[in-house]
């Protein structure tokens, strides 16, 4: 969890606090986000400190934002639906895949004991990590390299979540779920897919159908195969 919060507003400035409440409000509080946990941690971190300058006004929308090398930070609501999927109770191991911006991964980090985040592009780490050492995180840890294998050497997870879509659900995901835990990721064609949670009990997965979504796709030895 955050250590302090910088404000984020100046005489003159864009009413950037108020912009989230209003995000809260409008698009998450009335659709189907009901968990008090996620509601407030999506009101506290700063999204427009995740996405490029030209799109900081654009930051509490309703709708996916470029960071540049062909990736995106979700819509808030996706943001928050998947989270609230994962039932975060607050002592939690999350394992993420996909860190992108490093919103996600913030807002995880306000919800869990831990967060271990894995993604492809090594320009995409550097500036997440930076953003959120200067935000005052400490409980998120970082890897660059082939998220579709999870991070098996910090296995077992809580929670895992899924930021780019795949193919089909690999097994890697379900062996580095531990018991009770649940799996959060888009599935299906690589330009829609469907968001499924699967929750593990013994050795079966009880399948959940969420939501329809369009993710980025998932590459790499368990995901689609790079252009």
């Amino acid at each position: 969890m955050a250590m302090f919060w910088k404000k984020d507003k100046k005489a003159g400035e864009r009413d950037y606090q108020k912009e989230r409440l209003t995000m809260v409000e409008e698009q998450l509080r009335r659709r189907r986000i009901s968990d008090p946990r996620v509601l407030e941690a999506m009101a506290k971190v700063p999204r427009h400190l995740f996405v490029p300058g030209d799109y900081q006004n654009s930051a509490y929308e309703d709708r996916p934002l470029p960071i540049g090398e062909g990736q995106t930070i979700s819509q808030p609501y996706m943001v928050a639906i998947m989270t609230q999927s994962l039932e975060l109770k607050g002592r939690e191991k999350v394992l993420e895949i996909g860190t992108g911006s490093g919103y996600q991964a913030a807002i995880l980090a306000e919800l869990a004991r831990a967060v271990y985040t894995v993604e492809r592009i090594s320009s995409l780490t550097q500036s997440a990590q930076k953003v959120l050492h200067d935000l005052g995180y400490q409980n998120i840890f970082f890897r660059t390299g082939d998220g579709s294998k999870g991070w098996p050497e910090e296995a077992l997870f809580d929670g895992i979540m899924v930021t780019a879509g795949a193919p089909d659900i690999p097994q890697t995901f379900k062996d580095q779920l531990t018991e009770g835990g649940r799996l959060v990721i888009p599935t299906g064609p690589r330009y829609t897919q469907t968001l499924f949670k699967l929750t593990r009990e013994g050795e079966q997965f009880v399948e959940e159908d969420v939501t329809g979504c369009v993710f980025v796709p998932l590459v790499g030895d368990h995901g689609w195969k790079e252009n």
